[in-house]
């Protein structure tokens, strides 16, 4: 598995990073960062897991995550784009920003979004559609113009009134010994989420007594080892439901439930409707998305 804390290398022509990552497809890598990161998604669709927090997201996605929150993006399919899911991420240091935070009394609205970014930030339809633009061109400037560009987008944040944080809480750092431990477990149970998982096998996966596995697991996640791969199997069958027009028997299958009542029952607890009901609520807002 990818290292659990990301490096980031720093950038030879400026004092921040842009990343243009384009990949077939987007993989689990449950990691974090000690910058912080703020992430468009293009042309891609999936789950989006940040801190204890699990979401669906689509192309255009826009997430401000702070430093030493774990985060990774899990793609289900394209939007239409082509084959290419693009990612155009930019980290920044606490260091850096606050350097130009301090002198400059303009930049203080900046200070709230960082904050903020304790708990992870979604922001909303409107801003995401100015932010995007703004973004792509950086691609195409020089360091010089990328800087004001920069600061540009953040106070555009900075002024989202909409935005909302995605974590419940902030995160609890632990020393990273353990978390590379956690995300051991949870890499595995990303790619076994449909098996039935005994939390001795977890236990040994992480080198960790069961009672220590548990309380790091919620400590890290917000919940228990079963409620997490309930919340992987609802999320993925939502992506089956919204992308395809599999039976939801079938469909209930393929996620890990072999019996339909039990996953009836717990997508309702989970989403507040059956997965038929999800399913044509969707598409009565999306008609064309299957076209």
């Amino acid at each position: 598995m990818k290292p659990y804390l990301e490096y980031i290398a720093a950038s030879k022509e400026g004092s921040w990073t842009l990343f243009d990552r384009r990949l077939p497809a987007i993989p689990f890598e449950w990691h974090y960062n000690s910058e912080y990161e703020l992430t468009l998604t293009l042309n891609s669709r999936g789950q989006r897991f940040v801190g204890d927090n699990m979401s669906a997201y689509d192309d255009g996605d826009l997430v401000l995550i702070g430093p030493k929150i774990p985060h990774t993006w899990c793609s289900s399919g394209d939007c239409g784009g082509g084959p290419t899911h693009q990612a155009l991420v930019l980290w920044f240091s606490d260091a850096f920003v606050q350097s130009l935070i301090r002198p400059h009394v303009e930049l203080r609205p900046l200070q709230a979004l960082l904050e903020n970014s304790a708990r992870a930030i979604e922001f909303s339809e409107e801003v995401r559609a100015r932010a995007r633009p703004m973004i792509c061109a950086m691609l195409d400037q020089t360091a010089e113009d990328r800087l004001p560009a920069l600061l540009q987008l953040l106070l555009l944040l900075s002024r989202d009134v909409q935005a909302r944080p995605l974590t419940s809480a902030p995160v609890h750092a632990m020393p990273d010994a353990l978390e590379e431990r956690i995300g051991r477990v949870l890499s595995y149970l990303h790619e076994h989420y449909r098996e039935q998982n005994a939390i001795h096998q977890l236990s040994q996966i992480a080198a960790l007594s069961r009672s220590s596995l548990h309380r790091l697991f919620k400590l890290q996640t917000g919940m228990t080892t079963t409620e997490y791969v309930t919340r992987l199997r609802i999320g993925n069958a939502c992506a089956f439901l919204i992308h395809t027009d599999k039976p939801i028997s079938l469909i209930a299958d393929s996620v890990g439930y072999r019996n339909l009542a039990n996953f009836n029952r717990q997508f309702k607890e989970t989403k507040g409707q059956t997965p038929r009901q999800f399913r044509s609520a969707f598409n009565s807002r999306h008609p064309d998305h299957l076209a």
